[in-house]
């Protein structure tokens, strides 16, 4: 297995089991993180700051997502899954690149739904 794909894995395993801050140590320090519903964030710092918002937006109501796929190699990933949420799911593809066995650039593409605000 791909250190790219097994850094993907881990990703959802913390995503699915753990709190969105447990993910910080998967990215390098000069990470992007980018997000069609959250923008682009530059560095490990910001990346932090909204790793902990997350968890504080979704206090007690965690995103619950099912994973469909997992692909990749040494240096690169992708994923496809399913935002289960009660206003309706949400299909998307996680891109990753790796370097060093650390995330250097996160990507996730889905249609941004209008009800985004109702969804914890």
């Amino acid at each position: 297995m791909g250190q790219a794909k097994a850094l993907a894995e881990q990703f959802w395993d913390i995503q699915i089991n753990g709190s969105h801050v447990d993910l910080l140590p998967l990215f390098a320090d000069n990470a992007v993180f980018e997000d069609p519903a959250i923008g682009r964030v530059e560095g490990k710092p910001a990346i932090a700051k909204l790793l902990a918002h997350l968890d504080k937006l979704f206090a007690g109501n965690p995103p619950q997502f099912e994973v469909l796929e997992i692909a990749g190699d040494e240096t690169v990933a992708w994923s496809r899954w399913i935002w289960k949420r009660p206003q309706g799911d949400v299909e998307g593809v996680g891109l990753y690149r790796v370097q060093d066995g650390k995330f250097i650039s996160y990507r996730d593409v889905f249609a941004v739904p209008e009800n985004l605000a109702d969804s914890s």
